[in-house]
């Protein structure tokens, strides 16, 4: 019997393909939500499914007490797409994970006990990860405890007095707010928290877990900005299923065994996935889809209905802000329509992720859907 954690789909997903899915009694739905950002090139692609069988056919997992050079393989190509030269990669399993070794690694690099993070941001559920989250649902007492200051999204002012305290270890910040309903820093407010940062010797931490890999049309979203953090993490689409996650690490920080620990992250099975992510991303030209089929989507969704207040994002990462709640648009009407879409912490958010391999004829699909549903 299942801890009972998740409000459930009336629906059995059988096979997946592209950006499809398929129940049990062969219904096709239009996966507009990626399983939370997470399927980035697409269900079964075939080369992924071509490397992650042959690599299971030789050796799919054993201890980090061994030589892996898949390790070393993806950790270049992942430095190489991301042009992060110089900055060395941790593999772990999940985003939560990742920023929880981050926000560890920056204080243990400060000797400072003190995060700054922001109104609406979602960074994990693991005890760091939880207590730098704004959502007081999910942090329990224990979590509660540790030293963490949320201020509002963008305010230089509430940065600049908390910085001036001298005690701060690491701020972190989403490249793009996922769950907080797709709301992007200002890019002058990112311009200048690197640089308070720097200036205080305070670990700037750039959560890209869901907005990473390509998907709004740069590799990372903070690369808008044209600055460089000095932790980044990532995980989601960086095994399109496979769980995997990673933390770019500066070159600053000193490496010292027992510092960090993981039992399966950086696996032979979860390096074949993520090298085949990479590979297909570049090959397929992921990024600049992104960039177009995002901006066809925000050119067809303006003025579609008088109930839309607002289209914000960039490339795939798409929220549709509306005057009323959207849980009956997005559990009922939509789904009626054969279309998945996500929700968010704003109730009046559609968060939009599909698959970055998707084409114009798996918008106009959702487009139609989404005409026929505001209809009724």
């Amino acid at each position: 019997m299942l801890f009972d954690v998740y409000p459930l789909y009336d629906i059995e997903p059988i096979r997946a393909e592209g950006a499809w899915l398929w129940d049990k009694n062969n219904r096709r739905y239009l996966d507009f939500y990626g399983g939370h950002a997470v399927i980035s090139i697409g269900h079964a692609h075939p080369a992924y499914v071509e490397a992650v069988n042959k690599q299971l056919s030789r050796i799919g997992f054993y201890s980090n007490s061994v030589q892996n050079p898949l390790q070393q393989q993806l950790a270049e190509c992942l430095i190489r797409a991301s042009e992060y030269d110089g900055y060395s990669v941790f593999l772990v399993s999940s985003g939560a994970e990742a920023n929880e070794n981050a926000l560890k690694l920056a204080s243990f690099h400060t000797g400072r006990t003190k995060v700054i993070s922001f109104k609406g941001s979602f960074h994990g559920r693991t005890s760091a990860a939880v207590a730098v989250t704004d959502n007081p649902a999910i942090i329990s007492p224990m979590n509660a405890q540790q030293q963490t200051v949320c201020i509002p999204f963008d305010d230089e002012a509430a940065l600049r007095r908390e910085l001036e305290t001298e005690t701060i270890a690491a701020v972190i910040i989403e490249g793009v707010q996922g769950v907080g309903g797709i709301v992007i820093p200002d890019v002058d407010f990112l311009k200048r928290l690197r640089t308070m940062t720097r200036k205080t010797g305070t670990v700037l931490i750039l959560d890209e877990v869901q907005s990473g890999y390509g998907r709004t049309g740069e590799f990372f979203a903070h690369q808008y900005a044209g600055i460089k953090a000095d932790l980044i993490t990532v995980a989601k689409g960086m095994g399109n299923g496979f769980p995997i996650g990673g933390v770019l690490i500066g070159p600053q920080f000193e490496a010292k065994y027992g510092l960090l620990g993981t039992t399966f992250g950086g696996n032979h099975l979860a390096c074949a996935a993520g090298l085949a992510v990479l590979q297909i991303i570049e090959q397929d030209s992921l990024m600049a889809n992104c960039r177009n089929l995002g901006a066809y989507l925000k050119d067809e969704l303006t003025g579609i209905h008088s109930s839309l207040n607002e289209i914000r994002g960039e490339g795939l990462m798409i929220g549709l802000e509306f005057n009323v709640p959207v849980a009956d648009l997005r559990r009922n009407m939509l789904f009626e329509q054969g279309v998945f879409c996500g929700s968010s912490s704003n109730k009046n958010v559609l968060r939009l992720l599909p698959p970055m391999t998707i084409g114009y004829e798996e918008c106009d699909f959702f487009l139609n859907a989404l005409r026929k549903a505001l209809k009724s």
